[in-house]
């Protein structure tokens, strides 16, 4: 069972707030502080700071943040072994949006071949919620496209992608193209700040000085799906992992648009909490899942 304390603890890390985080713990403000402060007095060093007002971690709860957030997914993943010992195998784990819509079709059809009993719970997010889910031992781990503290996870190359431009058949560009820059005439379909194609997509452009408000026009949509659909009504143009246009330039609804000077791709990767005591056997469901990927 969790000490109660790194339980508070990993609240107050939650919501960066002592009065929020007794609100969520049904608790009194001096009794979230209190087991803060024990915490402190116990490691001999401080968690949090007051900046303008805002509360921060130190270095020192940095460190304990990663710690205690391993030592809250294994408390309950172990209450949890012990709880269904015997009965079938429990898997939650969180996917970014693409990754979760066009990527783990074929590895989890080939896990529920090999294991018909498996229970499994995806959640899909972007890649900072999951890792909120990570660290709350909410899921047991994600697949993410974004980037990620390396120093809190553990992580693993699930697959490397293509980044590609794609357009309409038909589609007619405002001049001929050869380079990314002569592209920037066009309309372009991206999606929110924060999302992972965007970030992708945003660090290709800054390696050129060059942003998304360089392109002529840009459109911002919150959906993958209904980018795709006005690319192939030829309104514009959009970066997309190869597996989200893959039928699509098989068929001929899209093509690739080919540049001389810009060939991208993005690691997807599999991470976990850094330290955990189950990590063999999450070891063993990267490995299952990554192999079952061309299957």
């Amino acid at each position: 069972m969790l000490d109660p304390r790194v339980d508070t603890f990993l609240t107050v890390c939650r919501t960066m707030n002592f009065t929020h985080a007794a609100q969520l713990l049904h608790l009194t403000q001096p009794a979230v502080s209190q087991h803060i402060h024990t915490l402190e007095e116990e490691f001999g060093a401080k968690f949090f700071r007051y900046e303008n007002r805002q509360l921060s971690f130190t270095e020192s709860g940095k460190l304990f943040r990663r710690a205690a957030a391993a030592m809250r997914h294994d408390a309950l993943l172990l209450e949890e072994a012990i709880r269904e010992q015997g009965k079938t195998l429990h898997l939650r784990f969180g996917a970014t949006l693409t990754i979760g819509e066009y990527c783990m079709a074929a590895p989890l059809l080939q896990l529920l071949r090999q294991q018909p009993d498996i229970q499994l719970e995806m959640h899909t997010a972007n890649t900072q919620e999951l890792l909120s889910l990570l660290d709350a031992g909410e899921i047991d781990f994600a697949i993410v496209e974004g980037n990620f503290d390396r120093q809190a996870y553990e992580s693993r190359v699930f697959s490397t992608q293509r980044f590609l431009p794609v357009a309409a058949p038909d589609y007619c560009f405002s001049q001929p193209v050869t380079t990314l820059d002569s592209l920037l005439g066009e309309r372009l379909l991206v999606r929110e700040p924060g999302s992972g194609t965007r970030n992708v997509l945003e660090r290709a452009l800054a390696s050129r000085n060059l942003t998304v408000d360089s392109f002529a026009r840009v459109t911002q949509l919150g959906s993958l799906n209904l980018i795709k659909r006005l690319v192939l009504a030829g309104v514009g143009i959009a970066f997309f992992y190869q597996p989200v246009v893959e039928e699509e330039l098989a068929s001929g609804k899209l093509r690739e648009i080919p540049l001389a000077d810009c060939s991208l791709s993005h690691d997807f990767s599999f991470l976990w909490q850094r330290g955990s005591v189950f990590s063999p056997e999450l070891e063993k469901v990267f490995s299952l899942l990554q192999n079952a990927q061309g299957a």
